[in-house]
């Protein structure tokens, strides 16, 4: 899978440029951004240059990405949860993770599609970057389960890792448990979905019709724009409950951070990852549209306006990059057995 295919995805939205016009400022102007047309602009956004996206190391995440074997169980990957088929999430309310296991809180599994544009991961805030948040659900009892000196024993122990990940960085890499998952993270920065909207900022103006025109503007004037700005129309922290109390408030309990700030859903591909909100208690845009309105915005979001932003909302949908399920190398007699008890 090399970088040029992985991000060429984006080049699409050039096809058409026309010239800017006023419904484009006004996105602008709402703090919204689109997805870059140019590689250089987008790895800008998503790329370390200490730790620099290459070809070997987004086939060797990607192999991570996919391998149950980072789990205690040997069960579950990060593709469980943040399945590439389903919109980057898994369609459930909470998620499920080792032992059959729900999240305690209740908490919903986001999409892992455009997360390299969050400025913060996990609901609470509390990883800055996918190379520190890949470390999390890896350890956590109730995901993955597995303590990272397994994860690291059981990597070393498959010849073919070990030869991959020296290939990917240097004879003398340390393959860490650190490493790992960063290197699982780097795949993850190339899943990026531009779409019809990100087309129409770049200069298509016939890409979206004018009844999503409509919708766009209907989102902005109302103040969805708000929170949901940026690149990832989301992926910030901002405080929830601002203007009145969620209706489901009490499932699972979940608070927000110490200051009650909760992460921003990204609205790319909106229409692939209900259930909504962070404990997934709601199922359809209209509804989760409406509610967003009175908790956040003390406002009432009457049906019309509601389909409105809904059509709007479906432009975001976004070309996938092309993934093709890997073969995974073979575990050999040192590699740790599964173990599925609690």
């Amino acid at each position: 899978m090399q970088i040029s295919k992985v991000l060429s995805v984006c080049a699409m939205s050039a096809t058409m440029v026309f010239g800017a016009s006023n419904l484009v400022q006004k996105v602008k102007d709402n703090g919204i951004e689109a997805i870059p047309t140019s590689q250089l602009e987008l790895l800008k956004l998503i790329d370390d240059p200490k730790d620099p996206i290459t070809d070997a190391k987004v086939e060797l995440g990607k192999k991570l990405y996919f391998d149950p074997r980072m789990s205690k169980s040997s069960l579950i990957s990060c593709n469980t949860c943040h399945n590439l088929g389903l919109g980057g999430a898994d369609g459930i309310a909470a998620a499920i993770g080792h032992g059959w296991t729900a999240n305690p809180a209740h908490l919903n599994s986001p999409t892992v599609y455009n997360s390299a544009f969050f400025k913060a991961q996990f609901w609470d805030g509390r990883s800055p970057h996918l190379a520190d948040q890949a470390q999390g659900p890896v350890q956590a009892g109730p995901e993955m389960a597995a303590p990272p000196k397994l994860v690291e024993q059981r990597i070393n122990s498959i010849p073919e890792y070990v030869n991959e990940f020296k290939f990917a960085y240097g004879d003398n890499v340390k393959i860490s448990f650190e490493k790992i998952t960063s290197t699982i993270a780097i795949f993850e920065k190339t899943l990026i979905t531009p779409s019809r909207f990100d087309d129409f900022m770049n200069g298509n103006d016939n890409a979206l019709s004018k009844a999503e025109k409509e919708g766009l503007e209907v989102f902005m004037d109302k103040g969805c724009a708000a929170c949901h700005n940026g690149v990832a129309l989301g992926g910030t922290m901002q405080p929830f409950e601002v203007a009145g109390k969620y209706k489901f408030a009490s499932l699972g309990g979940f608070a927000g951070d110490k200051n009650g700030m909760v992460k921003t859903p990204t609205l790319r591909n909106i229409t692939e990852t209900a259930p909504y909100y962070h404990n997934g208690a709601i199922w359809t845009l209209k509804e989760a549209i409406q509610d967003m309105g009175s908790t956040q915005l003390g406002i009432t979001i009457n049906d019309a306006e509601a389909a409105k932003i809904e059509t709007f909302l479906k432009a975001l949908k976004g070309r996938k990059p092309v993934i093709t399920y890997p073969e995974l190398p073979e575990s050999t007699a040192k590699t740790p057995k599964p173990d599925a008890k609690l």
